[in-house]
Formats: structure tokens, C-alpha cells, sequence
């Protein structure tokens, strides 16, 4: 039994402005699950919901959460998270930071939900138990540099990452990848973005303990 699991899921394969691709739910729904193996798909913004249960609707061992996954800088349980009408239909660049979306939509207006939150620690444990993660796919606009330098890797068996870089600026990049090689991991070629914005890196093997 492994995980599957998507943070910013967005509208999955629905959305019309990414040719209605999305590199984890392809790869998914290509892929031949065990039957016991679980997906988790997380995305903060609710008004993506519908499209993502219409997205997912033939699989089973899935949940569909509606959580803003943050860092633990963040305290508060609720969160406020920024979007624009201007970026329908799947609102591609929610996040908790205003000038994140203000960056992609300078002349539009921008619109706030309160969601629930949550720690990516505690998200990974409440949801997994532990339990081995296949894949992790992180597009949290914005946060994902925070996300990947928060995760426990010392608790968390997982074996593959997608992590999106084009917000990292040279100094996080660097950093980024130097923890994930300090926790084992190599790089090992482009992730799910169907854009070519996304690393992913594989956990190494270590045979003498195998």
C-alpha cells in the first residue's frame, strides 16, 4: 500500500487555459494502482472543487481535500487565501500570498476565502500514518520552497517528489536541492508540470540495508 499525493491540485485535468492536461492526473490515470493504494489530492481554493471530483469521479481510495497545506510559520487554523475571478476556470495561482496572485494579475481585482489549514507535517501524518508515499506533488503557489524545507523526512518514507521551481529564485533553488540530496534524494529529471516547471527527485536505494 502507497500514497498518491497532490498538494495544489487546481482543476485537475480540466482546465481549458492547460490544454486540459495535468501532468499528475495523466500520469495517474495511466497508471495501473494497486488496490489498496490511496490518492490524496489537496487544493485550497473551493470553488475547484466540483471540477476536481468530475476529475477524479472513476477512482476509488480517493480523497478530495479542501485545505490551504502550509508551513509552520503558520499558526492559525483558518487561513485567508487570495485568488481572481481573471484566472478561471480552475484558478491556477491561489495562494495565501496577496502578491503572489498580484504578480500573475496586476490589473485585476482580487478576491479572498477562508479555508482550514494546515501544517504539512501534520497533514502527512493525520493522512498516512506513516504509511509510504510513492509520489508527492507540491504547486502551492508560492509556498513550496517552505513546504519541502518543513517535511520531516525522518518520519515520512517518501520515495519520489514533483516540486515546482519557477518562483525559486537561485539562492532557494539551491538550497532546496541541497536538502533534498542531504535527505537522500537525486535529481531525476522533469516532474508533473505539463509546463517543464517542476523537479522531481527520486529517494536513492541503500542497499546495505536492503
Amino acid at each position: 500500500m502507497s500514497f498518491y499525493i497532490q498538494i495544489g491540485a487546481g482543476g485537475g485535468d480540466l482546465d481549458e487555459i492547460s490544454n486540459f492536461k495535468d501532468g499528475f492526473t495523466n500520469f495517474l490515470k495511466k497508471k495501473g494502482l494497486k488496490n489498496d493504494d490511496k490518492i490524496l489530492i489537496v487544493e485550497a481554493n473551493p470553488l475547484n472543487l466540483d471540477k476536481l471530483k468530475d476529475c477524479w469521479k472513476n477512482f476509488k481510495n480517493l480523497k478530495i481535500l479542501n485545505l490551504a497545506i502550509v508551513d509552520k510559520k503558520f499558526e492559525n487554523e483558518n487561513i485567508k487565501i487570495y485568488y481572481t475571478d481573471d484566472d478561471k476556470p480552475c484558478y491556477q495561482v491561489s495562494s495565501v500570498f496577496k502578491e503572489h496572485v498580484v504578480k500573475h494579475y496586476p490589473k485585476s481585482k482580487i478576491l479572498t476565502k477562508n479555508v482550514q489549514s494546515k501544517r504539512i507535517n501534520d497533514f502527512l501524518m493525520d493522512e498516512t500514518k506513516k504509511i509510504p508515499i510513492e509520489y508527492l506533488a507540491i504547486d502551492a503557489e508560492g509556498l513550496d520552497f517552505d513546504l519541502v524545507m518543513d517535511i520531516d523526512f525522518d518520519i515520512f518514507e517518501i520515495k519520489n517528489i514533483s516540486i515546482e521551481f519557477l518562483h525559486l529564485n537561485k539562492q532557494s533553488k539551491k538550497q532546496l536541492i541541497q536538502r533534498l540530496i542531504d535527505k537522500g534524494y537525486s535529481y531525476s529529471g522533469s516532474g508533473f508540470d505539463v509546463r517543464g516547471y517542476d523537479f522531481m527527485f527520486t529517494k536513492k536505494m541503500n542497499f546495505y540495508l536492503k
